[in-house]
């Protein structure tokens, strides 16, 4: 860990994101940058932002409650491999990727059609209510994903990464509008004072979006367990895009956490490497070393929440015209490339575009180390089956 302009920071990154965080830091009371940040929408993915009485919509994101849950199924690797394929076809069969996508199967039993949360009395979310019904369970495309590991010790884990759908980016949408935000990258963040109806209509909604979320892969989870006959044993669930209401050094501060994860001692995470590479479990530790200490409380006890990009999608992928198909500017990324890796790999993947190939992030194990003895790893887990979206699906979704 180092300090750039009084920001601690973990991990190497582009010029851009530092510059971003330092630009976060003139509004922020605290800022802190993980090892696995690049550039986001106003605020570095990456990145954990306070303030004592304000909230910022910016440091959520458009995503609200994105996260990661991992379940441990009593099933091994040994009865997994040899139907891994077939296995991965019913996955991406029964499961809904892609973006505007309805989940059949959860029409009549949302827990959120009759549901009073004070986020539905909000007039960001109460045009959304048939929308979220509609598509709780749905993975969505961009990097969220359905995956299948093993560990150490040959069990089955599955792995899902996606937020709250439409009904977060329409919340969040609605108040970037009402809070006068500016779209675009290197734009200040946005804040809310809490105490405001603006503040707490934002503090209501995005509570909503979490729930919303934890839903979602709970109920994907516990659908993949089923398709494989399996019964879920242990299960480590956190989001990131959320603001959390903590204390830091005697003052209450909302704590948001822009693709960041909460690693307070004791508390586990699941952290996603790329779709040809290993993932892991993690937990924040509790040590009694002042330097420990002193980089837990700088990171407001926070850690990465994956690999972290180093490639833009359309600097992999290319730029094509969406009408025609004509390739515009080609991408870094060839098929045969990402086909070699997962092959090496072992790797069965449904959908997946080139602008999640392994060769646009950081490699996982790397970004960990730069966390330092902040957190420890407690389970590898080596992909067996990796579902996407697929590779022509359009991700209107900014962070």
């Amino acid at each position: 860990m180092k300090y750039v302009d009084n920001i601690p920071v973990w991990g190497e990154h582009e010029a851009n994101t530092i510059e971003q965080a330092k630009a976060c830091a003139r509004t922020a009371d605290r800022v802190s940058l993980m090892a696995d940040g690049h550039l986001g929408y106003g605020v570095p993915i990456g990145g954990v932002v306070a303030a004592e009485g304000r909230i910022s919509p910016s440091a959520v994101g458009f995503d609200i409650a994105c996260g990661n849950k991992a379940v441990r199924l009593d099933m091994s690797g040994a009865e997994l491999h040899p139907k891994i394929r077939e296995v991965m076809d019913d996955i991406w069969n029964t499961l809904s990727f892609g973006v505007g996508r309805k989940n059949p199967e959860r029409n009549d039993d949302s827990p959120f059609v009759n549901e009073t949360h004070e986020g539905w009395l909000t007039e960001a979310a109460k045009p959304l209510r048939h929308k979220a019904h509609a598509q709780l369970g749905t993975i969505g495309s961009g990097n969220h994903y359905v995956d299948l590991f093993t560990d150490e010790l040959d069990r089955v884990w599955v792995g899902v990464h996606f937020g709250s759908r439409g009904l977060g980016h329409g919340i969040a949408t609605w108040f970037f509008k009402a809070a006068g935000a500016k779209d675009g990258m290197m734009v200040d963040p946005v804040w809310l004072d809490v105490e405001s109806d603006l503040g707490a209509q934002y503090i209501a909604a995005m509570k909503l979006g979490g729930e919303y979320a934890y839903a979602g892969r709970d109920w994907v989870c516990a659908r993949v367990a089923r398709l494989l006959g399996a019964s879920i044993v242990e299960e480590v669930h956190n989001h990131h895009n959320f603001a959390w209401l903590e204390e830091h050094d005697g003052k209450q501060m909302w704590v948001c956490r822009k693709g960041a994860t909460p690693a307070f001692p004791g508390q586990c995470g699941f952290v996603g490497g790329t779709m040809g590479e290993t993932s892991v479990i993690l937990q924040g530790v509790s040590s009694a070393d002042a330097d420990v200490i002193a980089q837990q409380k700088a990171a407001m006890f926070s850690t990465v929440h994956g690999a972290g990009r180093v490639m833009g999608r359309k600097q992999a992928a290319g730029v094509y015209d969406r009408k025609t198909g004509a390739c515009k500017r080609e991408g870094l990324v060839k098929p045969e490339m990402m086909r070699a890796w997962l092959e090496q790999a072992g790797v069965v993947l449904k959908g997946g575009g080139l602008d999640e190939s392994p060769h646009c992030y950081k490699r996982l194990q790397e970004v960990i180390a730069a966390q330092g003895d902040t957190v420890r790893v407690l389970h590898t887990l080596t992909p067996l089956g990796v579902a996407m979206a697929g590779a022509n699906e359009f991700d209107p979704y900014k962070d």
